[in-house]
Protein backbone atom coordinates (compact mmCIF):
# COMPACT_ATOMS: atom_id res chain seq x y z
CA UNK A 1 0.00 0.00 0.00
CA UNK A 2 1.19 3.43 -0.83
CA UNK A 3 2.49 5.39 1.92
CA UNK A 4 0.65 8.61 3.32
CA UNK A 5 1.68 11.67 2.07
CA UNK A 6 3.41 14.44 4.45
CA UNK A 7 3.90 11.19 7.35
CA UNK A 8 7.79 11.40 7.24
CA UNK A 9 10.24 14.83 6.06
CA UNK A 10 13.30 12.87 4.02
CA UNK A 11 15.20 16.10 2.66
CA UNK A 12 17.27 15.79 -0.87
CA UNK A 13 20.83 15.82 -0.83
CA UNK A 14 22.32 18.52 -2.82
CA UNK A 15 22.76 16.73 -6.42
CA UNK A 16 20.93 14.00 -5.87
CA UNK A 17 19.20 12.14 -8.35
CA UNK A 18 15.67 11.93 -8.63
CA UNK A 19 15.54 7.98 -8.30
CA UNK A 20 18.31 8.06 -5.55
CA UNK A 21 15.72 10.25 -3.48
CA UNK A 22 12.76 7.91 -4.28
CA UNK A 23 14.93 4.51 -3.27
CA UNK A 24 16.08 6.78 0.20
CA UNK A 25 12.06 7.56 0.64
CA UNK A 26 11.01 4.08 -0.10
CA UNK A 27 13.52 3.03 2.96
CA UNK A 28 12.00 5.51 5.42
CA UNK A 29 8.64 4.01 4.92
CA UNK A 30 9.89 0.75 5.15
CA UNK A 31 9.41 0.19 1.68
CA UNK A 32 11.04 -1.70 -1.07
CA UNK A 33 11.54 0.46 -4.08
CA UNK A 34 9.85 -1.20 -6.44
CA UNK A 35 6.83 -0.58 -4.59
CA UNK A 36 6.72 3.03 -3.80
CA UNK A 37 7.77 3.49 -7.46
CA UNK A 38 4.31 1.56 -8.18
CA UNK A 39 2.70 4.91 -7.37
CA UNK A 40 3.80 6.38 -10.40
CA UNK A 41 3.21 5.32 -13.75
CA UNK A 42 5.80 4.11 -15.88
CA UNK A 43 6.65 4.73 -19.48
CA UNK A 44 9.26 2.61 -20.26
CA UNK A 45 11.31 0.05 -18.45
CA UNK A 46 14.97 0.96 -16.31
CA UNK A 47 17.97 0.89 -17.87
CA UNK A 48 20.66 -2.10 -17.27
CA UNK A 49 23.55 -3.15 -18.12
CA UNK A 50 24.98 -5.14 -21.01
CA UNK A 51 25.43 -8.43 -18.89
CA UNK A 52 22.03 -7.61 -16.89
CA UNK A 53 21.30 -6.39 -13.57
CA UNK A 54 20.05 -2.66 -12.80
CA UNK A 55 22.17 0.69 -13.25
CA UNK A 56 23.13 2.19 -10.71
CA UNK A 57 22.86 5.48 -12.44
CA UNK A 58 19.33 5.20 -13.40
CA UNK A 59 17.71 8.13 -13.50
CA UNK A 60 14.01 9.35 -13.43
CA UNK A 61 11.95 12.15 -15.01
CA UNK A 62 8.53 13.01 -13.74
CA UNK A 63 5.76 14.72 -15.26
CA UNK A 64 4.06 17.56 -13.11
CA UNK A 65 1.71 15.78 -10.98
CA UNK A 66 4.53 12.87 -10.60
CA UNK A 67 6.45 15.68 -9.11
CA UNK A 68 3.67 17.09 -6.82
CA UNK A 69 3.36 13.38 -5.47
CA UNK A 70 7.16 13.62 -4.87
CA UNK A 71 7.42 16.06 -2.90
CA UNK A 72 4.44 15.44 -1.19
CA UNK A 73 5.78 12.02 0.02
CA UNK A 74 9.26 13.90 1.20
CA UNK A 75 6.96 16.40 3.29
CA UNK A 76 8.75 19.00 1.13
CA UNK A 77 8.13 21.55 -0.48
CA UNK A 78 8.71 21.73 -4.57
CA UNK A 79 11.10 24.32 -4.73
CA UNK A 80 13.31 22.28 -2.30
CA UNK A 81 13.76 19.59 -4.32
CA UNK A 82 14.15 22.06 -7.51
CA UNK A 83 17.19 23.15 -6.05
CA UNK A 84 18.51 19.80 -4.67
CA UNK A 85 17.65 17.97 -7.98
CA UNK A 86 19.92 18.60 -11.44
CA UNK A 87 17.06 16.17 -13.16
CA UNK A 88 13.86 17.82 -11.40
CA UNK A 89 11.53 19.80 -13.80
CA UNK A 90 13.36 18.16 -17.08
CA UNK A 91 10.67 16.67 -19.78
CA UNK A 92 10.25 14.13 -21.84
CA UNK A 93 8.22 13.28 -24.50
CA UNK A 94 6.76 9.95 -23.64
CA UNK A 95 5.46 11.65 -20.25
CA UNK A 96 1.79 13.71 -20.55
CA UNK A 97 1.43 17.10 -19.19
CA UNK A 98 -0.31 15.61 -16.56
CA UNK A 99 -3.84 16.64 -17.39
CA UNK A 100 -5.51 14.18 -16.67
CA UNK A 101 -4.22 13.60 -13.24
CA UNK A 102 -1.75 10.91 -13.22
CA UNK A 103 1.60 10.88 -11.96
CA UNK A 104 3.46 9.76 -14.56
CA UNK A 105 7.17 8.95 -14.58
CA UNK A 106 10.39 7.62 -17.27
CA UNK A 107 13.71 5.99 -16.67
CA UNK A 108 16.76 7.61 -18.03
CA UNK A 109 20.75 7.01 -17.47
CA UNK A 110 22.18 10.03 -15.63
CA UNK A 111 24.64 10.83 -17.92
CA UNK A 112 22.14 11.96 -20.90
CA UNK A 113 20.27 13.95 -18.22
CA UNK A 114 22.57 16.40 -15.87
CA UNK A 115 26.04 14.79 -16.77
CA UNK A 116 28.74 12.41 -15.10
CA UNK A 117 26.95 10.66 -12.07
CA UNK A 118 28.86 9.20 -9.11
CA UNK A 119 28.02 7.29 -5.96
CA UNK A 120 27.76 9.56 -3.06
CA UNK A 121 29.75 9.11 0.24
CA UNK A 122 27.77 6.85 2.46
CA UNK A 123 29.40 8.34 5.60
CA UNK A 124 28.31 11.82 4.33
CA UNK A 125 24.97 10.67 4.00
CA UNK A 126 24.61 8.97 7.60
CA UNK A 127 25.89 12.33 9.32
CA UNK A 128 22.95 14.12 7.23
CA UNK A 129 19.97 11.79 7.36
CA UNK A 130 20.66 9.27 9.79
CA UNK A 131 21.13 6.15 7.99
CA UNK A 132 24.39 4.90 6.26
CA UNK A 133 22.23 4.54 2.72
CA UNK A 134 23.42 4.30 -0.77
CA UNK A 135 23.13 7.78 -2.33
CA UNK A 136 23.77 8.89 -6.55
CA UNK A 137 24.48 12.22 -7.42
CA UNK A 138 25.54 14.11 -10.49
CA UNK A 139 29.12 15.34 -9.29
CA UNK A 140 31.77 16.31 -11.80
CA UNK A 141 35.09 14.35 -12.23
CA UNK A 142 37.17 17.24 -10.80
CA UNK A 143 35.29 16.56 -7.22
CA UNK A 144 35.35 13.30 -6.35
CA UNK A 145 37.66 13.05 -2.89
CA UNK A 146 35.31 12.83 0.32
CA UNK A 147 37.82 15.11 1.79
CA UNK A 148 36.35 14.63 5.23
CA UNK A 149 36.30 10.50 5.02
CA UNK A 150 39.11 9.83 2.94
CA UNK A 151 37.41 8.08 -0.23
CA UNK A 152 37.08 8.49 -3.55
CA UNK A 153 33.89 8.25 -4.88
CA UNK A 154 33.68 5.79 -8.44
CA UNK A 155 31.37 6.69 -11.14
CA UNK A 156 27.88 5.32 -10.62
CA UNK A 157 27.54 3.96 -14.62
CA UNK A 158 30.18 1.23 -14.43
CA UNK A 159 29.09 -2.31 -14.20
CA UNK A 160 30.78 -3.15 -11.01
CA UNK A 161 30.12 -3.41 -7.12
CA UNK A 162 32.49 -0.88 -5.57
CA UNK A 163 31.31 2.58 -4.29
CA UNK A 164 34.62 4.22 -3.46
CA UNK A 165 37.87 3.40 -2.80
CA UNK A 166 39.81 4.23 0.35
CA UNK A 167 42.36 6.97 0.05
CA UNK A 168 43.07 6.83 3.70
CA UNK A 169 46.87 6.34 3.13
CA UNK A 170 47.19 8.76 0.06
CA UNK A 171 47.02 12.12 1.52
CA UNK A 172 48.59 13.61 -1.87
CA UNK A 173 45.08 12.67 -3.47
CA UNK A 174 43.07 14.45 -0.72
CA UNK A 175 45.51 17.46 -0.99
CA UNK A 176 45.09 17.68 -4.62
CA UNK A 177 40.78 17.60 -4.59
CA UNK A 178 42.15 21.02 -2.64
CA UNK A 179 44.53 22.34 -4.24
CA UNK A 180 41.96 22.27 -7.42
CA UNK A 181 39.72 24.74 -6.24
CA UNK A 182 42.37 26.90 -6.62
CA UNK A 183 43.47 25.71 -9.98
CA UNK A 184 39.77 26.14 -10.79
CA UNK A 185 40.19 29.57 -9.90
CA UNK A 186 42.72 30.27 -11.87
CA UNK A 187 41.04 28.99 -15.05
CA UNK A 188 38.65 31.70 -14.90
CA UNK A 189 40.32 34.48 -14.04
CA UNK A 190 42.87 32.95 -17.55
CA UNK A 191 39.52 32.80 -19.29
CA UNK A 192 39.24 29.18 -19.67
CA UNK A 193 36.38 27.04 -18.41
CA UNK A 194 37.71 24.87 -15.90
CA UNK A 195 35.52 22.04 -16.72
CA UNK A 196 37.70 21.86 -20.21
CA UNK A 197 40.88 22.90 -18.64
CA UNK A 198 40.18 19.51 -16.43
CA UNK A 199 39.55 17.64 -19.40
CA UNK A 200 42.32 18.52 -21.63
CA UNK A 201 44.57 17.80 -18.66
CA UNK A 202 42.97 14.46 -17.68
CA UNK A 203 43.69 13.02 -21.50
CA UNK A 204 47.18 13.94 -21.12
CA UNK A 205 47.60 12.01 -17.68
CA UNK A 206 45.58 9.41 -18.50
CA UNK A 207 47.75 8.62 -22.10
CA UNK A 208 51.02 8.76 -19.82
CA UNK A 209 48.87 6.01 -17.79
CA UNK A 210 49.09 3.61 -20.31
CA UNK A 211 51.64 4.43 -21.79
CA UNK A 212 53.46 4.17 -17.71
CA UNK A 213 52.91 0.15 -17.10
CA UNK A 214 56.25 -0.42 -18.06
CA UNK A 215 58.51 2.70 -17.37
CA UNK A 216 60.65 1.13 -15.38
CA UNK A 217 61.40 4.10 -13.50
CA UNK A 218 57.66 4.95 -12.46
CA UNK A 219 57.16 4.10 -8.86
CA UNK A 220 54.35 6.09 -7.71
CA UNK A 221 51.57 4.78 -9.39
CA UNK A 222 52.35 1.03 -8.60
CA UNK A 223 51.98 2.50 -4.85
CA UNK A 224 48.98 4.03 -5.00
CA UNK A 225 47.45 1.17 -7.27
CA UNK A 226 48.01 -1.44 -4.99
CA UNK A 227 47.03 1.36 -1.85
CA UNK A 228 43.13 1.46 -3.85
CA UNK A 229 43.35 -2.16 -4.25
CA UNK A 230 43.18 -2.70 -0.61
CA UNK A 231 46.96 -3.64 -0.29
CA UNK A 232 47.80 -5.38 -3.75
CA UNK A 233 46.28 -5.30 -6.61
CA UNK A 234 48.14 -7.80 -8.21
CA UNK A 235 45.49 -10.49 -8.14
CA UNK A 236 43.38 -8.96 -11.30
CA UNK A 237 45.74 -5.78 -12.54
CA UNK A 238 43.87 -5.38 -15.31
CA UNK A 239 40.80 -4.18 -13.76
CA UNK A 240 42.11 -2.51 -10.90
CA UNK A 241 43.78 0.02 -13.09
CA UNK A 242 40.55 0.68 -14.87
CA UNK A 243 38.86 1.18 -11.44
CA UNK A 244 41.67 2.85 -9.69
CA UNK A 245 42.80 4.75 -12.95
CA UNK A 246 40.90 8.37 -12.11
CA UNK A 247 41.95 8.28 -8.37
CA UNK A 248 45.54 7.30 -8.39
CA UNK A 249 46.29 9.95 -11.58
CA UNK A 250 44.23 12.61 -9.76
CA UNK A 251 47.54 14.41 -8.31
CA UNK A 252 49.41 14.62 -11.76
CA UNK A 253 45.67 15.64 -13.30
CA UNK A 254 45.51 18.49 -11.08
CA UNK A 255 49.82 18.95 -11.65
CA UNK A 256 48.97 19.66 -15.37
CA UNK A 257 46.27 21.71 -15.37
CA UNK A 258 47.84 23.99 -13.22
CA UNK A 259 51.48 23.94 -15.39
CA UNK A 260 48.86 24.21 -18.57
CA UNK A 261 47.89 27.42 -16.92
CA UNK A 262 50.89 28.93 -16.37
CA UNK A 263 52.21 31.60 -18.47
CA UNK A 264 55.88 30.61 -18.02
CA UNK A 265 55.25 27.32 -19.31
CA UNK A 266 53.49 28.29 -22.68
CA UNK A 267 56.66 30.92 -23.29
CA UNK A 268 58.91 27.39 -22.81
CA UNK A 269 56.86 25.99 -25.63
CA UNK A 270 57.31 29.15 -27.42
CA UNK A 271 60.80 28.75 -27.28
CA UNK A 272 60.89 25.38 -27.82
CA UNK A 273 59.68 25.97 -31.26
CA UNK A 274 62.26 28.25 -32.14
CA UNK A 275 59.93 31.39 -31.69
CA UNK A 276 60.13 33.74 -34.59
CA UNK A 277 62.39 30.66 -36.80
CA UNK A 278 60.31 27.86 -36.73
CA UNK A 279 61.84 24.37 -35.63
CA UNK A 280 60.69 20.82 -34.96
CA UNK A 281 59.58 20.68 -31.39
CA UNK A 282 62.62 18.92 -29.86
CA UNK A 283 63.05 15.95 -27.27
CA UNK A 284 64.69 17.16 -24.30
CA UNK A 285 62.81 20.47 -24.95
CA UNK A 286 62.54 22.88 -21.73
CA UNK A 287 58.51 22.72 -21.92
CA UNK A 288 58.69 18.76 -21.08
CA UNK A 289 61.64 18.57 -19.25
CA UNK A 290 60.28 21.50 -16.43
CA UNK A 291 56.61 19.55 -16.79
CA UNK A 292 57.90 16.28 -16.06
CA UNK A 293 59.79 18.01 -12.44
CA UNK A 294 56.39 19.26 -11.94
CA UNK A 295 54.55 15.87 -11.45
CA UNK A 296 57.69 15.02 -9.18
CA UNK A 297 59.36 12.39 -12.67
CA UNK A 298 62.23 14.46 -13.74
CA UNK A 299 62.96 11.88 -16.12
CA UNK A 300 59.36 12.30 -17.94
CA UNK A 301 60.11 15.22 -20.37
CA UNK A 302 61.43 13.01 -23.42
CA UNK A 303 58.86 10.79 -22.94
CA UNK A 304 56.44 13.49 -23.17
CA UNK A 305 57.69 15.10 -25.74
CA UNK A 306 58.08 12.41 -28.26
CA UNK A 307 54.18 11.15 -27.90
CA UNK A 308 53.37 12.71 -31.06
CA UNK A 309 50.19 13.24 -32.02
CA UNK A 310 48.58 13.23 -28.39
CA UNK A 311 46.21 15.89 -26.55
CA UNK A 312 50.03 17.87 -24.85
CA UNK A 313 51.73 17.75 -28.43
CA UNK A 314 48.38 19.52 -29.64
CA UNK A 315 47.86 21.63 -26.73
CA UNK A 316 51.18 22.98 -27.55
CA UNK A 317 50.92 23.22 -31.52
CA UNK A 318 47.73 25.24 -30.47
CA UNK A 319 49.66 27.88 -27.87
CA UNK A 320 52.98 27.87 -30.81
CA UNK A 321 50.29 28.74 -33.56
CA UNK A 322 48.50 31.36 -31.40
CA UNK A 323 51.24 33.42 -30.44
CA UNK A 324 52.76 32.90 -34.20
CA UNK A 325 49.64 34.45 -35.49
CA UNK A 326 48.75 30.97 -37.89
CA UNK A 327 45.91 28.68 -38.43
CA UNK A 328 45.81 24.92 -37.57
CA UNK A 329 45.68 22.34 -40.14
CA UNK A 330 42.28 21.74 -41.32
CA UNK A 331 39.95 19.89 -38.73
CA UNK A 332 42.46 21.55 -36.02
CA UNK A 333 41.37 24.77 -33.74
CA UNK A 334 43.82 26.97 -32.04
CA UNK A 335 41.71 26.94 -28.89
CA UNK A 336 44.66 25.34 -26.45
CA UNK A 337 42.11 23.34 -24.24
CA UNK A 338 40.09 21.91 -27.76
CA UNK A 339 40.71 18.26 -26.98
CA UNK A 340 40.28 15.86 -29.94
CA UNK A 341 37.63 13.37 -29.87
CA UNK A 342 40.55 10.03 -30.16
CA UNK A 343 42.36 12.02 -27.49
CA UNK A 344 39.43 11.77 -24.83
CA UNK A 345 39.95 9.67 -22.32
CA UNK A 346 38.03 6.50 -21.97
CA UNK A 347 35.66 6.11 -19.07
CA UNK A 348 35.56 3.39 -16.18
CA UNK A 349 32.67 1.72 -17.69
CA UNK A 350 33.67 2.33 -21.36
CA UNK A 351 37.02 -0.23 -20.28
CA UNK A 352 35.10 -2.67 -18.54
CA UNK A 353 32.43 -3.19 -20.95
CA UNK A 354 35.48 -3.84 -23.55
CA UNK A 355 37.42 -6.01 -20.72
CA UNK A 356 34.07 -7.96 -20.06
CA UNK A 357 33.23 -8.33 -23.62
CA UNK A 358 36.48 -9.79 -24.53
CA UNK A 359 36.64 -12.04 -21.44
CA UNK A 360 33.47 -13.43 -22.26
CA UNK A 361 33.55 -13.59 -26.09
CA UNK A 362 34.29 -17.34 -27.45
CA UNK A 363 38.00 -17.78 -28.15
CA UNK A 364 38.82 -14.45 -26.07
CA UNK A 365 42.13 -15.82 -25.87
CA UNK A 366 42.41 -15.25 -29.40
CA UNK A 367 41.84 -11.60 -28.79
CA UNK A 368 43.99 -8.97 -29.46
CA UNK A 369 44.30 -7.20 -26.40
CA UNK A 370 44.49 -10.47 -24.41
CA UNK A 371 47.17 -12.16 -27.48
CA UNK A 372 49.77 -8.53 -27.65
CA UNK A 373 51.03 -6.55 -24.47
CA UNK A 374 49.77 -3.13 -23.44
CA UNK A 375 53.47 -2.23 -24.07
CA UNK A 376 53.44 -3.44 -27.82
CA UNK A 377 50.29 -2.07 -28.30
CA UNK A 378 51.37 1.12 -27.22
CA UNK A 379 54.60 0.95 -29.39
CA UNK A 380 52.08 0.52 -32.55
CA UNK A 381 50.21 3.35 -31.46
CA UNK A 382 52.79 5.57 -30.65
CA UNK A 383 54.72 4.87 -34.16
CA UNK A 384 51.07 5.42 -36.02
CA UNK A 385 50.56 8.76 -34.08
CA UNK A 386 53.98 10.05 -34.64
CA UNK A 387 53.76 9.38 -38.29
CA UNK A 388 50.63 11.18 -38.64
CA UNK A 389 52.00 14.13 -36.67
CA UNK A 390 54.87 14.26 -38.90
CA UNK A 391 52.73 14.32 -42.04
CA UNK A 392 50.24 16.68 -40.34
CA UNK A 393 53.05 19.17 -40.31
CA UNK A 394 52.89 19.36 -44.10
CA UNK A 395 49.80 20.33 -44.64
CA UNK A 396 50.51 23.74 -46.50
CA UNK A 397 54.02 23.73 -46.17
CA UNK A 398 55.10 24.33 -50.20
CA UNK A 399 55.28 28.03 -49.85
CA UNK A 400 58.59 29.64 -49.22
CA UNK A 401 61.79 29.19 -50.90
CA UNK A 402 62.60 25.57 -52.63
CA UNK A 403 65.53 24.77 -50.27
CA UNK A 404 63.40 25.18 -46.87
CA UNK A 405 60.38 23.76 -48.64
CA UNK A 406 62.75 20.35 -49.80
CA UNK A 407 64.33 20.30 -46.93
CA UNK A 408 61.26 19.74 -44.54
CA UNK A 409 59.46 17.94 -46.93
CA UNK A 410 62.01 15.19 -46.90
CA UNK A 411 62.55 15.27 -43.49
CA UNK A 412 59.37 14.59 -42.16
CA UNK A 413 58.59 12.31 -45.15
CA UNK A 414 61.75 10.26 -44.19
CA UNK A 415 61.11 10.45 -40.85
CA UNK A 416 57.32 9.75 -41.18
CA UNK A 417 58.14 6.78 -43.53
CA UNK A 418 60.37 5.41 -40.62
CA UNK A 419 57.70 5.45 -38.20
CA UNK A 420 55.20 3.77 -40.49
CA UNK A 421 58.01 0.94 -41.27
CA UNK A 422 58.40 0.53 -37.40
CA UNK A 423 54.70 -0.21 -36.70
CA UNK A 424 54.38 -2.17 -39.72
CA UNK A 425 57.29 -4.40 -38.82
CA UNK A 426 56.17 -4.83 -34.95
CA UNK A 427 52.50 -4.80 -36.33
CA UNK A 428 53.02 -8.43 -38.24
CA UNK A 429 55.92 -9.48 -35.27
CA UNK A 430 53.20 -8.91 -33.00
CA UNK A 431 50.62 -11.15 -35.09
CA UNK A 432 52.85 -13.82 -35.55
CA UNK A 433 54.02 -13.89 -32.02
CA UNK A 434 50.35 -14.28 -31.28
CA UNK A 435 49.91 -17.54 -32.96
CA UNK A 436 48.72 -15.91 -36.14
CA UNK A 437 49.41 -18.83 -39.46
CA UNK A 438 52.71 -16.81 -40.64
CA UNK A 439 51.89 -17.64 -43.78
CA UNK A 440 48.89 -15.31 -43.39
CA UNK A 441 50.55 -12.74 -41.66
CA UNK A 442 53.23 -12.80 -44.46
CA UNK A 443 50.38 -12.09 -47.20
CA UNK A 444 48.83 -9.41 -45.48
CA UNK A 445 51.98 -7.86 -45.09
CA UNK A 446 52.83 -8.25 -48.22
CA UNK A 447 56.23 -10.43 -47.89
CA UNK A 448 57.37 -13.81 -48.20
CA UNK A 449 56.68 -16.12 -44.81
CA UNK A 450 60.58 -16.60 -44.89
CA UNK A 451 61.06 -12.94 -44.62
CA UNK A 452 58.52 -13.00 -42.04
CA UNK A 453 60.46 -15.81 -40.22
CA UNK A 454 63.99 -14.05 -40.65
CA UNK A 455 62.18 -10.62 -38.97
CA UNK A 456 61.16 -13.26 -36.16
CA UNK A 457 64.63 -14.48 -35.57
CA UNK A 458 66.42 -11.13 -35.73
CA UNK A 459 63.73 -9.74 -33.27
CA UNK A 460 64.19 -12.81 -30.65
CA UNK A 461 68.18 -11.99 -31.38
CA UNK A 462 67.45 -8.68 -30.49
CA UNK A 463 65.06 -9.15 -27.56
CA UNK A 464 62.07 -7.45 -29.19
Amino acid sequence: MPPHPGLLRTAPLQGETTASLICRLAGSYGLEAKTLRSCWQWRNYPPGHDGGGARADAEVLLNAVGRQLLASLCGVEENVLARALPSWGQEDAKLSAGKDGVPSAAWRTGGAVAGPVAFGCRLCAARRTGTAVRVVRYVPRWERVCVRHGRWQLDADADQPLEHLDLRDLPEVTAAQRRWTKVARRAVRAGAEPARVFALSHAVVARWWEQGLHWERETIWPRRLHQVAGGNAGGDLERWRIVGRDAVVFPEVVAVADALLDPAMAQLAWTDSGAKQPRPLPADGAFCRRLGERVDRPWLGPLAATDYGGPLTSWMGSVIRLRRGTGGPPGYDNDPWWLRQENQSATMAGQLRVLGKEKKAPGSGRMWRATVSAEQRALITRAIEGAEEQLLQLRRVQTGPTADVARQLLRNLRHSATLIENAWKRTALAAANAGMPLEEVAQWAGMSADALTDMLAASHEDGG
